[in-house]
């Protein structure tokens, strides 16, 4: 079997096993690609050719491949998210009996420091919201998108994936659907809902999606990111900020104000509690301010 469908093949397993998102199947997709054409160039060889390869003892061509990356600058959490990548297919090859043993698990790639998140003040975020007009119901569509993003701190996908029947009114939740197509209730404000209320009150029915573009269709997430752009732009506020921006906005000014943490990561729907922990620097610089100003001893 040519390396081309037996690749879409292995994508396809991923989508139905697994449930991954369009853009997650696609990065796995590239990452294979990318490791294929490395060695083959843009020919279309056999399945064979590449367990051939890959069964070698005199070389290992992960790491060769690895090793070229290195020397092309990439950052090592691009290259980490790469090996991950590859050690998926690997391990499914091993799965079908093509490989007896994945070559990437030898391969361990040098611990980076986790970058602390960026985020906006409280009097930052408060200033883009306030900035955003009401005079058109796009206008009004803006503000519900914002204001929900900072009430629930969802991803800019699922945002865009949100239905109207995903709001519950009364009790103040609306159901999410993250990565894998994992459901979850995440609890959402007075504000947001009251935004959300007035944007689609606009509509003499109501369409399924819940936040819709000049055509009546759902939203897409890059209209999100180039929407936001366009208002912090106009706002005046000098700093860099993506939709990811007001997620994490949200989780530092929640636990700044004292929620717990493992609440966080199921409101933010973190796998693990070390993906939510990352915010906890960004909180504790905030604490050692509070007590050196405040500590007669400090």
């Amino acid at each position: 079997m040519l390396l081309n469908s037996f690749i879409d093949i292995f994508i396809d397993t991923l989508a139905a096993e697994k449930g991954y998102s369009v853009h997650t199947l696609r990065a796995y997709k590239k990452d294979v690609d990318d490791f294929v054409q490395f060695f083959f160039g843009e020919d279309d060889f056999s399945i064979e050719s590449l367990i051939n390869l890959l069964h070698e003892e005199s070389r290992n061509p992960v790491r060769e491949y690895l090793t070229e990356l290195v020397k092309s600058k990439m950052k090592k959490r691009s290259i980490a998210r790469k090996l991950s990548g590859l050690n998926t297919f690997f391990d499914y090859l091993v799965k079908i009996g093509k490989l007896k043993l994945n070559p990437g698990n030898s391969i361990v790639i040098p611990k980076f420091e986790k970058s602390i998140p960026h985020f906006l003040s409280i009097d930052d975020l408060f200033r883009l919201l306030d900035s955003i007009k009401t005079d058109t119901w796009l206008e009004k569509r803006n503000l519900a998108i914002f204001e929900t993003f900072y009430s629930t701190g969802v991803r800019v996908s699922e945002i865009q994936g949100l239905n109207l029947k995903d709001i519950d009114f009364n009790n103040k939740m609306i159901i999410v659907t993250g990565k894998g197509s994992k459901q979850r209730i995440v609890p959402i404000g007075t504000r947001a809902l009251d935004a959300i209320k007035e944007y689609r009150l606009s509509f003499p029915k109501d369409f399924i999606p819940l936040f819709l573009n000049k055509n009546h269709t759902r939203l897409s997430s890059k209209s999100i990111g180039r929407i936001l752009e366009k208002l912090v732009i106009e706002c005046g506020l000098n700093v860099p900020v993506s939709p990811h921006t007001l997620r994490h906005s949200f989780a530092t000014h929640m636990l700044d104000s004292g929620a717990d943490l493992r609440g966080i990561q199921e409101i933010l729907g973190h796998a693990s509690l070390s993906t939510t922990q990352v915010y906890t620097h960004v909180s504790m610089e905030k604490l050692n301010q509070v007590y050196d100003k405040a500590h007669p001893r400090s």
